[in-house]
Protein backbone atom coordinates (compact mmCIF):
# COMPACT_ATOMS: atom_id res chain seq x y z
CA UNK A 1 0.00 0.00 0.00
CA UNK A 2 3.19 2.25 -0.09
CA UNK A 3 1.76 4.30 -3.25
CA UNK A 4 -1.81 4.02 -2.69
CA UNK A 5 -4.20 6.80 -1.31
CA UNK A 6 -7.05 6.50 0.79
CA UNK A 7 -10.48 5.63 -1.06
CA UNK A 8 -14.18 5.97 0.37
CA UNK A 9 -13.82 2.38 -0.39
CA UNK A 10 -11.72 1.74 2.20
CA UNK A 11 -14.13 2.72 4.84
CA UNK A 12 -16.68 0.54 2.94
CA UNK A 13 -16.09 -2.59 5.53
CA UNK A 14 -15.44 -4.52 2.55
CA UNK A 15 -12.31 -6.44 1.13
CA UNK A 16 -10.47 -2.70 0.88
CA UNK A 17 -11.06 -1.98 5.06
CA UNK A 18 -10.42 -5.87 6.03
CA UNK A 19 -6.71 -5.19 4.03
CA UNK A 20 -6.60 -1.63 5.21
CA UNK A 21 -6.94 -2.93 8.73
CA UNK A 22 -4.41 -6.27 8.25
CA UNK A 23 -0.99 -4.10 6.71
CA UNK A 24 -1.57 -0.80 8.77
CA UNK A 25 -3.20 -0.82 12.14
CA UNK A 26 -2.89 -4.94 12.58
CA UNK A 27 0.32 -4.75 11.97
CA UNK A 28 1.56 -1.85 13.88
CA UNK A 29 -1.00 -2.80 16.92
CA UNK A 30 -0.93 -6.20 16.97
CA UNK A 31 -4.67 -6.46 17.37
CA UNK A 32 -5.63 -9.70 19.96
CA UNK A 33 -8.73 -9.96 17.51
CA UNK A 34 -10.37 -8.04 14.54
CA UNK A 35 -13.89 -8.48 16.00
CA UNK A 36 -15.90 -5.24 16.63
CA UNK A 37 -15.23 -5.71 20.64
CA UNK A 38 -12.45 -7.80 22.66
CA UNK A 39 -12.83 -9.16 25.88
CA UNK A 40 -9.69 -6.78 27.91
CA UNK A 41 -9.95 -8.74 31.19
CA UNK A 42 -12.13 -10.25 34.07
CA UNK A 43 -14.75 -10.53 31.41
CA UNK A 44 -14.92 -6.65 31.06
CA UNK A 45 -15.79 -5.91 26.46
CA UNK A 46 -14.93 -2.72 24.96
CA UNK A 47 -15.45 -1.25 21.68
CA UNK A 48 -15.08 1.63 20.13
CA UNK A 49 -16.96 3.17 16.52
CA UNK A 50 -17.10 6.20 14.50
CA UNK A 51 -20.13 7.72 13.21
CA UNK A 52 -20.85 9.43 9.93
CA UNK A 53 -23.89 9.58 8.06
CA UNK A 54 -25.72 11.90 5.61
CA UNK A 55 -28.15 12.77 5.89
CA UNK A 56 -27.94 13.10 9.74
CA UNK A 57 -31.71 12.79 10.31
CA UNK A 58 -33.46 10.29 8.62
CA UNK A 59 -36.71 7.77 8.84
CA UNK A 60 -36.19 5.85 11.58
CA UNK A 61 -33.26 7.45 13.34
CA UNK A 62 -30.38 10.19 13.34
CA UNK A 63 -26.54 10.16 13.61
CA UNK A 64 -27.11 10.61 17.73
CA UNK A 65 -29.40 7.00 17.48
CA UNK A 66 -27.11 5.34 15.37
CA UNK A 67 -23.55 6.12 17.62
CA UNK A 68 -25.37 4.54 20.32
CA UNK A 69 -27.46 1.49 19.05
CA UNK A 70 -24.20 0.84 17.00
CA UNK A 71 -21.74 0.74 19.32
CA UNK A 72 -24.37 -1.22 21.74
CA UNK A 73 -24.69 -4.07 19.61
CA UNK A 74 -20.98 -4.12 19.09
CA UNK A 75 -20.51 -4.91 22.50
CA UNK A 76 -23.44 -6.86 21.98
CA UNK A 77 -22.52 -9.71 19.47
CA UNK A 78 -19.50 -10.98 21.84
CA UNK A 79 -22.47 -11.98 23.87
CA UNK A 80 -21.69 -9.32 26.50
CA UNK A 81 -23.92 -6.94 28.62
CA UNK A 82 -23.28 -3.42 27.62
CA UNK A 83 -23.27 -1.20 30.28
CA UNK A 84 -21.84 2.01 29.69
CA UNK A 85 -20.78 4.42 26.62
CA UNK A 86 -18.67 7.14 26.47
CA UNK A 87 -18.87 9.73 23.49
CA UNK A 88 -17.03 12.46 21.67
CA UNK A 89 -17.92 15.01 18.78
CA UNK A 90 -16.66 16.77 16.59
CA UNK A 91 -18.77 19.81 15.53
CA UNK A 92 -18.12 22.17 12.81
CA UNK A 93 -18.41 26.15 12.66
CA UNK A 94 -22.32 26.99 11.94
CA UNK A 95 -23.66 23.39 12.78
CA UNK A 96 -27.34 24.78 13.97
CA UNK A 97 -27.19 24.26 17.69
CA UNK A 98 -31.19 22.90 17.72
CA UNK A 99 -29.71 20.58 15.44
CA UNK A 100 -27.50 19.76 18.06
CA UNK A 101 -29.50 19.24 21.15
CA UNK A 102 -32.18 16.87 18.89
CA UNK A 103 -28.91 14.54 18.18
CA UNK A 104 -28.21 14.82 22.00
CA UNK A 105 -31.46 13.91 23.05
CA UNK A 106 -31.70 11.13 20.67
CA UNK A 107 -29.14 9.39 22.15
CA UNK A 108 -30.32 9.63 25.72
CA UNK A 109 -33.28 8.07 24.76
CA UNK A 110 -31.45 5.36 22.77
CA UNK A 111 -29.20 4.70 26.11
CA UNK A 112 -32.21 4.72 28.03
CA UNK A 113 -34.17 2.26 25.96
CA UNK A 114 -31.32 0.13 25.74
CA UNK A 115 -30.37 0.19 29.37
CA UNK A 116 -26.97 2.05 28.98
CA UNK A 117 -25.47 5.09 30.90
CA UNK A 118 -23.46 7.86 28.89
CA UNK A 119 -20.81 8.64 31.31
CA UNK A 120 -18.15 10.78 29.74
CA UNK A 121 -16.91 12.39 26.51
CA UNK A 122 -15.03 15.36 24.49
CA UNK A 123 -16.02 17.92 22.18
CA UNK A 124 -14.37 19.71 19.65
CA UNK A 125 -14.76 22.51 16.97
CA UNK A 126 -13.36 22.96 13.50
CA UNK A 127 -13.50 25.29 11.21
CA UNK A 128 -16.45 25.74 8.43
CA UNK A 129 -15.78 23.34 5.54
CA UNK A 130 -13.35 21.29 7.98
CA UNK A 131 -15.98 18.69 8.25
CA UNK A 132 -19.44 17.42 7.22
CA UNK A 133 -21.86 18.69 10.22
CA UNK A 134 -21.12 16.09 12.78
CA UNK A 135 -19.07 13.04 13.68
CA UNK A 136 -19.67 11.26 16.47
CA UNK A 137 -17.32 8.71 18.10
CA UNK A 138 -18.52 6.22 20.46
CA UNK A 139 -16.76 3.45 22.97
CA UNK A 140 -18.69 0.60 24.85
CA UNK A 141 -17.89 -1.38 28.03
CA UNK A 142 -19.91 -4.06 28.86
CA UNK A 143 -19.60 -8.00 31.05
CA UNK A 144 -19.87 -11.08 29.62
CA UNK A 145 -21.72 -12.87 31.16
CA UNK A 146 -20.10 -16.87 32.96
CA UNK A 147 -20.13 -19.60 30.41
CA UNK A 148 -20.35 -17.21 26.81
CA UNK A 149 -17.54 -17.87 24.68
CA UNK A 150 -18.69 -17.04 21.28
CA UNK A 151 -16.08 -17.08 18.47
CA UNK A 152 -15.65 -17.98 14.48
CA UNK A 153 -13.58 -20.89 15.89
CA UNK A 154 -16.56 -22.62 17.55
CA UNK A 155 -18.37 -23.14 13.94
CA UNK A 156 -18.52 -26.20 12.54
CA UNK A 157 -20.43 -27.74 9.34
CA UNK A 158 -24.03 -28.45 9.55
CA UNK A 159 -24.31 -24.85 12.03
CA UNK A 160 -27.52 -22.67 10.37
CA UNK A 161 -27.32 -19.34 9.95
CA UNK A 162 -29.68 -17.07 11.20
CA UNK A 163 -30.98 -13.22 10.73
CA UNK A 164 -33.06 -11.42 12.64
CA UNK A 165 -35.37 -9.73 10.09
CA UNK A 166 -35.32 -8.38 6.38
CA UNK A 167 -32.09 -7.26 5.31
CA UNK A 168 -31.18 -3.67 3.62
CA UNK A 169 -33.90 -1.23 5.06
CA UNK A 170 -31.29 1.14 6.53
CA UNK A 171 -29.15 1.31 3.40
CA UNK A 172 -33.15 1.90 1.72
CA UNK A 173 -34.01 4.76 3.77
CA UNK A 174 -30.45 6.27 3.85
CA UNK A 175 -30.99 6.23 -0.08
CA UNK A 176 -34.88 7.13 -0.72
CA UNK A 177 -33.62 10.36 1.60
CA UNK A 178 -30.54 10.82 0.06
CA UNK A 179 -31.80 10.78 -3.38
CA UNK A 180 -35.23 11.90 -3.22
CA UNK A 181 -36.74 8.74 -4.54
CA UNK A 182 -40.11 9.48 -2.67
CA UNK A 183 -40.91 5.25 -1.81
CA UNK A 184 -44.29 4.96 -1.19
CA UNK A 185 -44.99 3.90 1.92
CA UNK A 186 -41.32 6.01 3.27
CA UNK A 187 -38.50 3.46 4.18
CA UNK A 188 -37.62 3.45 7.85
CA UNK A 189 -34.00 2.24 9.21
CA UNK A 190 -34.08 -0.21 11.11
CA UNK A 191 -32.04 1.34 13.66
CA UNK A 192 -32.04 0.06 16.94
CA UNK A 193 -30.59 -1.77 19.79
CA UNK A 194 -30.34 -5.73 19.79
CA UNK A 195 -28.69 -6.07 23.36
CA UNK A 196 -32.20 -7.83 24.84
CA UNK A 197 -32.59 -9.98 21.43
CA UNK A 198 -29.02 -11.50 21.91
CA UNK A 199 -29.61 -12.23 25.67
CA UNK A 200 -32.96 -14.05 24.48
CA UNK A 201 -31.19 -15.87 21.78
CA UNK A 202 -27.95 -17.21 24.14
CA UNK A 203 -30.65 -18.57 26.48
CA UNK A 204 -33.09 -20.51 24.38
CA UNK A 205 -29.94 -21.99 21.67
CA UNK A 206 -26.73 -23.03 21.05
CA UNK A 207 -25.15 -19.70 19.40
CA UNK A 208 -21.60 -20.09 18.44
CA UNK A 209 -20.92 -16.75 16.65
CA UNK A 210 -22.94 -13.62 16.24
CA UNK A 211 -21.88 -10.21 14.36
CA UNK A 212 -24.34 -7.08 13.18
CA UNK A 213 -24.41 -6.81 9.66
CA UNK A 214 -23.56 -3.31 9.09
CA UNK A 215 -21.08 -2.16 6.13
CA UNK A 216 -20.63 -4.93 3.68
CA UNK A 217 -23.93 -6.54 4.75
CA UNK A 218 -24.73 -9.88 5.45
CA UNK A 219 -22.83 -11.68 2.04
CA UNK A 220 -19.14 -9.71 3.88
CA UNK A 221 -19.82 -11.35 6.93
CA UNK A 222 -20.10 -14.52 5.69
CA UNK A 223 -16.42 -14.42 3.66
CA UNK A 224 -14.88 -13.44 6.96
CA UNK A 225 -16.56 -16.35 8.56
CA UNK A 226 -15.00 -18.97 5.67
CA UNK A 227 -11.54 -17.13 5.67
CA UNK A 228 -11.50 -18.03 9.07
CA UNK A 229 -13.01 -21.46 9.35
CA UNK A 230 -11.82 -22.64 5.69
CA UNK A 231 -15.45 -23.89 5.62
CA UNK A 232 -18.21 -23.43 3.45
CA UNK A 233 -21.57 -21.47 2.84
CA UNK A 234 -24.82 -21.80 1.15
CA UNK A 235 -27.27 -19.20 1.44
CA UNK A 236 -30.91 -20.66 0.41
CA UNK A 237 -32.58 -17.35 -1.72
CA UNK A 238 -36.04 -18.58 -1.33
CA UNK A 239 -35.34 -17.94 2.59
CA UNK A 240 -33.91 -14.26 2.83
CA UNK A 241 -36.38 -12.14 4.38
CA UNK A 242 -36.15 -8.97 2.19
CA UNK A 243 -39.26 -5.77 2.06
CA UNK A 244 -40.85 -5.08 -1.16
CA UNK A 245 -39.38 -1.81 -1.53
CA UNK A 246 -35.51 -2.78 -0.85
CA UNK A 247 -36.34 -5.18 -3.60
CA UNK A 248 -37.78 -2.40 -6.02
CA UNK A 249 -34.42 -0.11 -5.25
CA UNK A 250 -32.20 -3.42 -5.65
CA UNK A 251 -34.15 -3.54 -9.16
CA UNK A 252 -33.58 -0.09 -10.27
CA UNK A 253 -30.38 0.35 -8.88
CA UNK A 254 -28.38 -3.23 -9.14
CA UNK A 255 -27.77 -3.54 -6.27
CA UNK A 256 -28.08 -6.91 -3.86
CA UNK A 257 -29.33 -6.72 -0.28
CA UNK A 258 -27.25 -8.97 0.78
CA UNK A 259 -24.30 -6.43 0.83
CA UNK A 260 -26.15 -3.87 1.80
CA UNK A 261 -25.67 -1.98 5.28
CA UNK A 262 -27.80 -2.57 8.52
CA UNK A 263 -28.70 -1.28 11.51
CA UNK A 264 -30.82 -3.55 13.77
CA UNK A 265 -29.87 -7.03 12.03
CA UNK A 266 -27.41 -9.97 12.88
CA UNK A 267 -26.36 -12.78 11.58
CA UNK A 268 -26.20 -16.29 13.86
CA UNK A 269 -24.43 -19.30 13.38
CA UNK A 270 -26.39 -22.03 15.48
CA UNK A 271 -26.21 -25.48 15.75
CA UNK A 272 -28.57 -28.10 17.07
CA UNK A 273 -32.54 -27.92 17.18
CA UNK A 274 -33.24 -24.47 16.27
CA UNK A 275 -36.85 -24.51 15.54
CA UNK A 276 -37.33 -23.21 19.62
CA UNK A 277 -34.55 -20.75 19.08
CA UNK A 278 -36.72 -19.20 16.20
CA UNK A 279 -40.06 -19.52 18.14
CA UNK A 280 -38.69 -17.20 20.95
CA UNK A 281 -36.97 -14.67 18.37
CA UNK A 282 -40.44 -14.48 16.44
CA UNK A 283 -41.86 -12.90 19.34
CA UNK A 284 -39.08 -10.31 20.12
CA UNK A 285 -40.01 -7.41 18.49
CA UNK A 286 -36.51 -7.15 16.90
CA UNK A 287 -36.58 -10.84 15.56
CA UNK A 288 -40.21 -11.16 14.77
CA UNK A 289 -38.97 -11.60 10.86
CA UNK A 290 -36.40 -14.08 12.22
CA UNK A 291 -35.46 -16.49 9.72
CA UNK A 292 -32.72 -19.42 8.67
CA UNK A 293 -31.33 -18.33 5.40
CA UNK A 294 -28.46 -20.83 5.14
CA UNK A 295 -26.33 -23.74 6.30
CA UNK A 296 -22.32 -23.97 6.75
CA UNK A 297 -21.18 -26.99 4.93
CA UNK A 298 -18.13 -28.75 3.45
CA UNK A 299 -19.42 -29.59 0.08
CA UNK A 300 -18.43 -26.59 -1.50
CA UNK A 301 -15.16 -23.51 -1.34
CA UNK A 302 -16.21 -20.05 -0.31
CA UNK A 303 -19.89 -18.59 -0.31
CA UNK A 304 -22.89 -19.74 -2.22
CA UNK A 305 -26.23 -18.50 -2.79
CA UNK A 306 -28.78 -21.13 -4.10
CA UNK A 307 -30.89 -19.53 -6.40
CA UNK A 308 -34.83 -20.17 -6.42
CA UNK A 309 -34.12 -21.93 -9.69
CA UNK A 310 -31.64 -24.10 -7.84
CA UNK A 311 -28.22 -23.00 -9.12
CA UNK A 312 -25.74 -22.03 -6.92
CA UNK A 313 -24.21 -18.59 -7.05
CA UNK A 314 -20.99 -16.98 -5.61
CA UNK A 315 -21.36 -14.57 -3.02
CA UNK A 316 -18.12 -12.91 -3.47
CA UNK A 317 -15.87 -10.35 -1.00
CA UNK A 318 -16.27 -7.17 -2.95
CA UNK A 319 -13.48 -4.50 -2.48
CA UNK A 320 -15.52 -2.17 -1.61
CA UNK A 321 -19.62 -0.92 -1.08
CA UNK A 322 -21.12 -0.13 -4.18
CA UNK A 323 -22.57 2.91 -2.97
CA UNK A 324 -20.33 5.46 -0.66
CA UNK A 325 -21.16 6.18 3.19
CA UNK A 326 -23.95 4.56 3.83
CA UNK A 327 -23.44 4.07 7.99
Amino acid sequence: MKNEIITLGHGSGAGLTRKLIEEIFDKNFKLPTLDDAVEIENRIVVTTDAHVIKPIFFPGGDIGKLSVTGTVNDVSMSGAIPKYLLSAFIIEEGFKISDLKKIVESMKNAAEEAGVHIIAGDTKVVEKGKADGIYITTTGVGFLPDGVHLSSKNIKSGDKIIVNGTLGDHTVTIINARENLELDPTPQSDCTSLNELVQLMLKNGEIKFLRDATRGGVATILNEVIEETGLGIIVEENTIPIKDATQAVCGLLGLDALYMANEGKLVSFASGETSNLIAEMKKHEHGKDSSIIGEVTTEVKGVYLRTSIGGLRPLLMLESDPLPRIC
